[in-house]
């Protein structure tokens, strides 16, 4: 399995892991069963020999009762940080053997707003996702194929798609150039307004 360090904290992801693991009073043989990853890579994750990608990570967290974007929150090296440069390592391969694109937090810490950038992202999966919060999801460049609801769209640059909270998903990239801008309330949070007098 491979992956690019998420936030320059190879480190943070590992413990964030192995803590939560633990705190959820699994074993790695446990979390191996229930992740359908090998007992071997999971240790080799929580003792820094490999990395991730975000489809593994997204197995992890469903695991252990959470989120990828809830991981990569808890994991980030700067969390109270308010820009992220575009120099930043803080890509993560979206498959295993990291042949299908990236995924980049534009976001540090845990917010209540995530956003992510998605660079390819051809595989087209059949995990749908339904969110407690409405989403965004904006064509940067490319084309993406988007079903909700049941209902097959097309985007292309320029393109947006609000998905009500709850709508069950799933999206993929028509080229490895595409790139996607995901926005949405984080996962657990509200909509806050200031009060301005």
């Amino acid at each position: 399995m491979s992956g690019e360090s998420v936030a320059g904290s190879d480190s943070g992801l590992r413990d964030v892991i192995h803590r939560r693991r633990r705190a959820a009073g699994l074993t790695l043989a446990q979390l191996a069963a229930h992740t359908e990853l090998s007992q071997s890579f999971l240790s080799q994750l929580e003792n820094g020999r490999t990395n991730t990608s975000l489809r593994s990570l997204q197995r992890i967290a469903d695991a252990l009762g959470t989120t990828a974007t809830e991981l990569l929150a808890a994991a980030d090296s700067a969390p109270t940080a308010t820009v992220v440069r575009a120099a930043d390592d803080t890509a993560l391969a979206q498959a295993e053997h990291g042949g299908d694109g990236s995924v980049r937090s534009l976001v540090h810490g845990a917010r209540d707003l995530r956003a992510l950038e998605f660079t390819g992202g051809t595989e087209r999966g059949d995990r749908e996702f339904a969110h407690g919060n409405d989403e965004l999801i904006h064509v940067v460049a490319g084309t993406i194929t988007v079903i909700a609801g049941g209902e097959e769209i097309v985007l292309a640059t320029g393109d947006s798609y609000y998905c009500v909270a709850g709508v069950a998903h799933r999206w993929w990239a028509h080229t490895p150039e595409t790139r996607t801008l995901v926005v949405a309330v984080a996962d657990g949070r509200t909509v806050r307004r200031a009060r301005i007098s």
